[in-house]
């Protein structure tokens, strides 16, 4: 591990760092058609995916790649792929019926309903004999174990808070303001050098970890961008705004607990300050968040648009199943003494 933080306005890598990144690699029937697509737009998509979409599994690596691939289009596209298809017709379409089993399957195994006092009630209490990825790391955790979960989590955090900034505009007054609050921090309050992605890509450093963006899409397993694509399904559908506030929340509402557990975790292993640092940045600017995304976001918008109270709670919910699922994919292999990635890491 080094410590080789950089200023991003004068780092000469942070082009190649932010760059399109290259197209992963297929992991099935449906994400062999969507990326030959984007290597070479055909008429051919829907047919080459009809016989596989009802078969294949919602939270699976076939599908969940191919949904993958279709939202990066709205963030960063990929090398070689043309910015006109972010709005090609034929992906749009398909994107739709790979989202609609996605959704389909969220919602049968959640328990749903429009209690969200008691959902956001339920995310303040802490179990302290719970065991979660954090409460490993913090107890008897790996270094190697501990480079896995940065290199996974990248695939967010290395654009944090943008799935969010989808709801900005489909919100209004004081929820919109609030929001807006929250997402103004996320972004470093001004100083690029702050923004959580930076200081997320400056740990990968320390690390030993590529802070390409992209750079760990192909070891990545369904179950974590399962997570990515929840946060992108909920933003880009102004009929699911209330998903992405709960989704939110569910996130702001549990990250300074585990946030301090990483702390320690971090401080055990012998981890530099930049791996220090992120965590203890969330510490602190969580524990606000909470507040402000409670009484600032949800009360208002519930108090404008009550109807929006079962989407709300969908958000929390399906943001603690697919956190669920994902923690038990970790622990499961870890406590075999093996990778949870599904290949080696990038070296760059």
């Amino acid at each position: 591990m080094t410590d080789t933080a950089t200023d991003p306005a004068t780092d000469p890598a942070a082009g190649a760092r932010t760059s399109a990144p290259p197209l992963p690699g297929a992991r099935g029937p449906l994400s062999e058609a969507v990326l030959a697509h984007l290597r070479g737009p055909s008429g051919a998509l829907a047919g080459a995916c009809a016989p596989h979409l009802d078969a294949a599994d919602p939270y699976g690596d076939d599908l969940q790649l191919a949904l993958y691939a279709c939202y990066e289009l709205h963030y960063r596209g990929f090398e070689g792929v043309s910015d006109d298809l972010e709005w090609d017709p034929a992906l749009i379409a398909l994107r739709r019926r790979l989202e609609e089993r996605f959704l389909a399957a969220v919602r049968g195994d959640v328990a749903g309903g429009d209690d969200v006092a008691g959902e956001v009630d339920a995310l303040l209490v802490e179990d302290v004999d719970a065991v979660g990825v954090s409460a490993h790391l913090r107890r008897r955790g790996e270094l190697w174990q501990l480079r896995e979960h940065v290199a996974l989590r990248s695939t967010y955090h290395l654009k944090e808070a943008d799935p969010q900034a989808w709801v900005i505009p489909r919100l209004d007054g004081p929820a919109k303001a609030a929001l807006v609050t929250v997402e103004h921090d996320e972004y470093g309050a001004g100083r690029p050098e702050r923004m959580h992605a930076r200081l997320f890509a400056d740990m990968m450093l320390e690390l030993g970890l590529s802070d390409r963006y992209g750079a760990h899409v192909d070891v990545a397993p369904a179950a974590v961008l399962a997570e990515v694509n929840l946060m992108s399904l909920f933003g880009l559908h102004r009929a699911l705004r209330g998903a992405l506030v709960g989704q939110f929340a569910a996130v702001e509402l549990t990250s300074s607990p585990g946030s301090a557990r990483m702390v320690r975790a971090a401080e055990r292993l012998g981890c530099g300050p930049a791996t220090v640092g992120f965590y203890a940045e969330h510490v602190e600017a969580d524990a606000v968040h909470e507040q402000v995304v409670r009484r600032g976001v949800i009360a208002p918008l519930l108090a404008a648009e009550p109807h929006l109270a079962a989407d709300v709670v969908l958000g929390i919910q399906a943001a603690g199943l697919l956190d669920a699922r994902l923690t038990e994919h970790l622990l499961g292999a870890w406590s075999q003494g093996r990778s949870a990635l599904r290949g080696p890491l990038p070296e760059d």
